[in-house]
C-alpha cells in the first residue's frame, strides 16, 4: 500500500511539473523565408522578457517519404518544452518538403551509389540558418548565445551549418546525425558519408556533443564511430557519447530526456550557453 501511495504521489508531482512547464512557455508560429519559399518555425518561448539563449532544434527525415507530411507543431515538442522550462528559447523549423504544406523536398542526396551527403547537409543548413535569422530578429533573443541541436538528418544539417560561420554560435548537440539509412545496418555509400563528416569537421570551430545509442537502427555503433573519427581527424572537436540502448530503436534516443539531460545540460553550461545572468 505504501508503495502504491508513493507511486501515485510521484505521478501527481510529475503531472504538476509538466503542467507548470507548459504554462511557463508560449508557442508562437513564425515564418522563415528561403528564396521564394517559406517554412514554418515553431518557437517555444520561456516566461519572462529575455533576452533568452537560442536553441535551434532540427528534426530528422523518415525513410518513407510519406512520413514527411507528419511534421508540424508537435515535432520534438517534449524536448523543446524541456529546454523552454529552463529559460531557453527553442526554435523548431519544419524544413522544406516537410509538414502539411510540404512542397518540393530539398534535401535529396542523389543516387544511392554516389550520394552527395555534403551538399544535402548544406541544404538542410540553409533552412536551419533561415530559421535562426528569423528568431534573431526578435529583441528577446540573445544573439551571443546560440546552440544548434538536431536529430538524424537534423543533426547532420546542424553539423553542416556549424561548418560555416555562424556569429554567436557556441556549440552543437548531435543526436544520431547522419543521412542515407536504407535499413538497419545498411547505409547508402557509407564512405561518402564518412568523407562528408570530415569536410564538416575541417570547417567546424565550436565544441560539439554527439550522442548515438548502441541499438540505433539507422546509424549503429560502427558507422557512428567512423563519422566521429573522420570529424575529429579533420580538426573538429566533438565529444562522443555511446548511449545505452533505448526501446526497440535507439534512433529515438532523443526522447529519453531523463537519461541524457545531465550530460547535455552539463555541456551547455560548460560552453556558456546556460547559467549566465
Amino acid at each position: 500500500m505504501h508503495r502504491i501511495v508513493a507511486a501515485l504521489a510521484s505521478a501527481s508531482l510529475a503531472l504538476q511539473l509538466t503542467i507548470a512547464a507548459a504554462a511557463a512557455e508560449t508557442i508562437e508560429a513564425l515564418q522563415a523565408r528561403i528564396e521564394d519559399r517559406q517554412i514554418a518555425v515553431y518557437l517555444h518561448k520561456p516566461s519572462g522578457t529575455g533576452p533568452f539563449p537560442v536553441l535551434v532544434l532540427s528534426h530528422g527525415s523518415p525513410r518513407d517519404a510519406a512520413g514527411r507530411a507528419e511534421f508540424g507543431k508537435g515535432t520534438l515538442a517534449a524536448v523543446a518544452r524541456h529546454f523552454a522550462a529552463r529559460g531557453v528559447m527553442v526554435a523548431v523549423p519544419i524544413r522544406r518538403g516537410y509538414g502539411a504544406e510540404g512542397g518540393a523536398w530539398a534535401e535529396g542526396y542523389g543516387a544511392c551509389d554516389r550520394a552527395d551527403y555534403h551538399r544535402a547537409g548544406l541544404t538542410s543548413a540553409r533552412d536551419i540558418r533561415a530559421a535562426l535569422d528569423a528568431v534573431l530578429s526578435r529583441p528577446d533573443a540573445d544573439q551571443r548565445r546560440i546552440v544548434l541541436m538536431g536529430v538524424s538528418a537534423g543533426g547532420w544539417g546542424s553539423l553542416a551549418a556549424a561548418s560555416q560561420s555562424v556569429p554567436g554560435l557556441l556549440g552543437v548537440v548531435n543526436f544520431a546525425g547522419g543521412r542515407g539509412s536504407l535499413k538497419a545496418g545498411e547505409v547508402c555509400s557509407p564512405d561518402a558519408l564518412v568523407a562528408a563528416a570530415g569536410r564538416y569537421g575541417s570547417g567546424s570551430r565550436v565544441p560539439q556533443l554527439w550522442l548515438y545509442s548502441s541499438n540505433d537502427r539507422f546509424f549503429g555503433p560502427e558507422i557512428a564511430g567512423r563519422l566521429h573519427r573522420a570529424f575529429q581527424q579533420a580538426g573538429g572537436r566533438a565529444e562522443f557519447v555511446a548511449a545505452p540502448p533505448f526501446g526497440e530503436d535507439g534512433h529515438r534516443y532523443v526522447r529519453a530526456i531523463d537519461q541524457w539531460q545531465g550530460r547535455v545540460e552539463g555541456f551547455l553550461a560548460t560552453i556558456g550557453f546556460t547559467g549566465r545572468r
